[in-house]
């Protein structure tokens, strides 16, 4: 089997605070292998995005710094590298599309010139090479008269458009891996379904891996090869989309799945109420000793209050970090 194109080893992230010291990501371990699409899904404030802008090294800093942890991007430690190479890497060999990109497009410059600013950095294009591959970027990403659009300003644009800018950017260099942050948030489904549709062409033309971070489990099962669940800054659950999906392992994954709704014939004229996960998810003051969802869990026991427990392989590639699958595992084995 081939290396993984990215490897992250207990990675760690903090923020000083007048309190002192909060760590927000607190031992990350996963991996992303060349030409596929991991998800990664969890609540808002759990730590996806703050995970993909450590991989960039755009944690803020400060009051934010990487306190542990390895990013390994073939053999380079990019949690090790310095200012200058990782200005080489973004949006060269590791792109990114943010969550809203009316935010990150600069107001001020035309689309073609900030699309033509990272093809003049990276590839070292001049300024009439690098508007021919701007257009032909936001052709590639179904933007029509890209010869005209090319000279408009985001604020001409529609969220669509936008959003396809982002990617012909962050695709502008073939980067080997694309981190895409909520990418089709404050879009109507229609648009969803084409920015979907568009990523995966380009990553069958490209052979881009892609990690999407979202919390539309429709998208997981839409997009993923493989997911990883996040709760509270660590991973609690990963594995193949079939396994995560299909057979949840943690009692939180598994709260996650059954808060969809199953448009059943049953259910499709008649109000059905759905399930939630009771609580909300403990600030990062509030997290004590044990696993951080105990609170919530319905199956939590005393030992859940005193320790946090690691991951546990229940399946080919398939782990989960929950004391219930220690013990039944322990009991299996007596």
């Amino acid at each position: 089997m081939a290396e993984p194109l990215l490897r992250v080893e207990d990675l760690r992230v903090e923020f000083r605070t007048r309190k002192g010291a909060a760590m927000v990501l607190n031992g990350v371990d996963f991996h992303l292998n060349a030409g596929e699409t991991l998800c990664v899904v969890g609540e808002s404030g759990c730590g996806k995005s703050m995970t993909a802008l450590a991989l960039l090294r755009l944690v803020p800093t400060p009051p934010g710094r990487i306190s542990g942890g390895r990013v390994l991007y073939g053999d380079e430690d990019l949690a090790q590298a310095t200012e200058a190479r990782m200005r080489e890497v973004r949006g060269n060999r590791i792109s990114m599309i943010f969550q809203e990109p009316m935010t990150s497009l600069n107001p001020v410059y035309t689309v073609g010139d900030q699309i033509g600013e990272t093809l003049r950095l990276h590839s070292g294009l001049d300024a009439t090479a690098a508007r021919e591959r701007t257009i032909e970027m936001l052709r590639q990403v179904g933007i029509p008269a890209p010869e005209r659009r090319v000279d408009d300003y985001p604020h001409q644009l529609s969220g669509g458009m936008r959003q396809r800018v982002m990617i012909a950017m962050a695709l502008a260099c073939r980067p080997d891996i694309l981190i895409a942050d909520e990418p089709t948030t404050a879009l109507d489904v229609t648009v969803q379904a084409q920015i979907f549709d568009l990523l995966r062409e380009l990553q069958r033309d490209k052979g881009t891996a892609i990690m999407l971070i979202t919390h539309d489990m429709g998208a997981v099962a839409e997009m993923a090869d493989r997911v990883i669940v996040m709760y509270a800054g660590r991973v609690i659950e990963q594995g193949s989309t079939a396994q995560v999906l299909g057979s949840p392992r943690h009692p939180y994954t598994r709260g996650l799945i059954a808060c969809l709704p199953e448009l059943g014939s049953s259910q499709l004229h008649e109000r059905a109420d759905l399930p939630e996960i009771p609580g909300v998810v403990p600030s990062i003051w509030e997290l004590g000793q044990g696993c951080a969802f105990r609170e919530r869990c319905a199956y939590a026991i005393e030992r859940c209050a005193a320790e946090v427990p690691g991951m546990i392989e229940v399946g080919d590639g398939h782990a989960a970090a929950c004391w219930l699958l220690v013990d039944s595992k322990e009991a299996a084995q007596a």
